[in-house]
């Protein structure tokens, strides 16, 4: 099984799409809904260079108009508070012309054959999606009105859609989508040159704010979650892993736990060993038993003697330490610019620093848990999953079955951030399922979650600024050193791949005469993964206050540093300057993303307005800046601080001004930047995994903080670019600027400038 990262190129990444009716069978057979009308699938599909399909799959969203006009579409994305389960849904029904209120957005299992590319990873659903889920609404809008013109024995061209009725403009006759469907389904798809998109003015719900549809039964407590998934029978497990990665199980007294009442089994789980991998569980020893209360206490009753393995040892502070010297080095050179070398032998100033960044876990509101029932060669599973047929294709790997012997069901997500895309968790269940014989419900504690995590990784980075005599920026040279995600499939990994380097280091867009960028070695001691902005996170970190610290040095402000460095409008590729190295963009080809300096620009200009930047200040007050585009989306932050005489942190602003291209729901993209300012918060304040003897010290949010009410921004202002351009990512790149902003506010407010994370006032 291969999981890709979110920033990996997919075979779907690039779709096209082709409409066609499908029988009521073939619709009920996928949704198991009991309707008939209208029924429309969606085909995506990829093509070669020369424009030849190369990779076709059957229908990926399902659209239904039944007799009694409601819309039903089916949502092929996982759902973890993003809102994409009501942001895809919307774009078919505003091109449609439905009436919101009638439509009704059914869960797809996760199944490749039936759906395509389910995997809702890197913030890319809308992006990928928008086209094609128009086209659907488009297409299923003309049959409708052609079906009225037929009826009405009138012109296509006098007719619309509005609020589900079809409209003749001049008469204001109106008809129900519901009264039209039976006509509709005998009428051939229009071919796609006949079918128009809407004008963006005839929008009513793209570009608007509609709050997701999930909202109700979330407040309510009537949403279904991972651990809201019940069958008839079930028992729960809980597992006691191997507290270091790679460790196995060496022998197990389980009397004192079988003791317990409730308990009913005892199972060794073999586990993944080393390399620890993306797709298989720990290993570990899990007690079945009738209810949770009696799990957690049967597990503390274990006895279990571990060989831990070559990650014993590990200690990350050490492995810091080591880091720091590796940096110092000249490593691998990844980009290019000019000549480094000489720009820093005629500096007038040269201005070093080494900055540090910690382990991180997700840390998911709701732990990871799944459940599942194998029975006569099958396997279904309930889980909260962002990547079904990734843990669809992993279960049958691992029972020896064949993957449509596989049901996975999406439950809704508390959280994803990256953590529940692997599937270690629902093969777990799957793994005791088949053992016991029984329904199974893998239920993870927090202590699980904060110390078996798949960390985002730590990292050490230098980074080498020479200013000329002109006072110009005409050097920067950064050395990067973290455990990479490749290195939990190959322990033979040890420097960042092409699509890690792309987040926060080689995309460097400003205009310096002379660019190094270089990697070193640092090998994996942990499970590594991807957590909401990957490598942009500590990349950023560095590279943002760094140009705080250089504006400072050349006496201009951050914000009129960094609009003079971006130089003239142009669009910048980066592939010439590269060595040895690729330029992913995301999954995306830079001719239709391309790196528009022009853009960045705008939202700089603009947070600056929003912002009051330059303003005066109270004493131990200011505000920060950095801009980063990550996910295709450029994003501009302005974090406002308040340091008290106890140096204790306030953060009564932040100002953000993104440009995502068309926005298609403002109420989640609002809510993405609010939360990940929340989100990004905690990082920088609080967060941090540490590794000693190869176990992780942290193990509940007493170790592991997050922000509390108390400590979190108070009011977070976000501001759209209207555009026309197409849609990219904005789940992750709130992320990336927020950290640099809020430390370069906090040494504006304190002289104090943080070269590690968590932010520490103390010393």
């Amino acid at each position: 099984m291969k999981i890709l990262a979110p920033f990996q190129k997919r075979k779907t990444d690039k779709v096209n799409s082709e409409i066609f009716t499908v029988s009521r069978r073939d619709f009920l057979k996928a949704s198991g809904l009991l309707t008939g009308g209208l029924v429309l699938g969606v085909s995506f599909f990829s093509c070669d260079d020369k424009g030849k399909k190369v990779a076709t799959v059957a229908p990926n969203v399902y659209l239904t108009i039944g007799s009694d006009g409601k819309v039903t579409i089916v949502a092929h994305r996982s759902e973890m508070g993003q809102g994409i389960r009501t942001s895809l849904p919307l774009i078919v029904a505003d091109e449609l012309g439905a009436d919101w209120t009638k439509v009704e957005i059914i869960q797809a299992e996760g199944d490749e054959k039936k759906y395509g590319n389910q995997n809702t990873d890197g913030s890319f659903s809308v992006r990928m999606f928008y086209k094609p889920m128009r086209e659907a609404g488009a297409i299923a809008r003309l049959l409708l009105i052609r079906a009225a013109a037929k009826e009405w024995n009138v012109g296509v061209d006098q007719l619309d859609t509005k609020n589900g009725q079809v409209i003749q403009r001049e008469s204001g006759k109106k008809k129900d989508f519901g009264d039209l469907v039976e006509t509709a389904k005998t009428l051939p798809i229009p071919k796609a040159s006949e079918v128009k998109l809407k004008d963006r003015q005839q929008f009513n719900m793209i570009g608007k704010e509609t709050p997701i549809i999930d909202l109700h039964n979330i407040v309510t407590g009537k949403a279904v979650f991972g651990i809201d998934a019940v069958v008839e029978g079930m028992k729960i497990a809980v597992i006691k892993r191997c507290p270091v990665v790679g460790g196995k199980v060496k022998a197990v007294n389980d009397s004192k736990a079988l003791a317990v009442p409730g308990v009913l089994k005892v199972i060794t789980i073999k586990g993944a060993g080393l390399p620890a991998t993306l797709s298989k569980p720990l290993s570990g020893v899990a007690i079945i038993a009738e209810n949770t209360w009696a799990a957690i206490k049967a597990r503390d009753l274990l006895e279990v003697e571990w060989e831990m393995g070559p990650n014993a040892g590990y200690d990350s502070a050490r492995q810091i330490e080591e880091l720091k010297q590796v940096v110092a080095q000249e490593g691998t050179l990844r980009r290019k610019r000019g000549d480094f070398n000489a720009a820093k032998a005629n500096a007038k100033k040269i201005i070093e620093h080494t900055y540090i960044a910690p382990y991180l876990a997700h840390a998911t509101i709701e732990p990871p848990c799944a459940l599942a029932v194998v029975k006569n060669g099958s396997c279904e599973v309930w889980a909260c999953t962002q990547n079904p047929q990734g843990a669809r294709d992993a279960v049958a790997t691992e029972l020896g079955i064949a993957v449509d012997k596989v049901k996975m069901n999406v439950t809704l997500l508390g959280g994803g951030f990256g953590r529940k895309s692997k599937p270690d968790f629902i093969l777990e269940a799957a793994i005791l399922a088949k053992e016991s014989g029984l329904p199974i419900k893998v239920q993870w504690t927090r202590e699980d979650d904060i110390r078996h995590d798949y960390y985002h990784a730590m990292s050490v980075q230098r980074i080498v600024a020479t200013i000329d005599n002109q006072n110009k920026l005409s050097g920067w040279a950064h050395h990067i050193a973290n455990p990479s995600i490749s290195a939990t499939e190959d322990l033979s990994v040890v420097q960042p791949s092409d699509g890690e380097l792309m987040l926060g280091a080689s995309d460097f867009p400003y205009n310096v005469p002379a660019i190094n960028i270089a990697t070193h070695d640092a090998k994996a001691h942990l499970r590594i993964g991807w957590l909401r902005s990957v490598r942009n996170i500590p990349q950023v970190f560095a590279a943002a206050t760094m140009l705080d610290e250089i504006a400072e040095a050349r006496g201009i402000d951050a914000v009129s540093n960094a609009l003079e460095l971006l130089g003239e409008d142009r669009h910048i590729t980066f592939e010439q300057e590269l060595i040895k190295t690729s330029y992913p963009n995301y999954g995306e080809k830079i001719e239709d993303y391309p790196w528009d300096t022009a853009r960045m620009k705008k939202v700089i200009e603009r947070v600056a307005k929003l912002s009051g930047w330059g303003k005066s200040m109270p004493a131990g007050s200011a505000l920060g800046f950095a801009a980063h585009k990550s996910f295709l989306t450029y994003v501009a932050c302005v974090v406002e601080v308040n340091v008290d005489q106890n140096k204790k942190i306030s953060i009564p602003n932040v100002y953000y001004v993104v440009d995502c291209g068309l926005a298609v729901n403002v109420d989640r993209i609002k809510s993405q930047f609010e939360g990940g300012a929340q989100f990004s918060a905690s990082l920088a304040l609080k967060s941090t995994i540490t590794v000693k003897d190869g176990q992780v010290e942290q193990g509940n949010f007493d170790g592991y903080q997050i922000i509390r009410m108390p400590d979190s921004p108070k009011q977070i202002h976000v501001d759209i670019i209207d555009s026309d351009a197409k849609p990219t990512g904005v789940g992750e790149p709130p992320v990336p600027p927020f950290t640099p902003a809020l430390c370069n506010a906090i040494y504006a407010a304190t002289g104090k400038r943080i070269y590690t994370l968590p932010i520490d006032l103390s010393s």
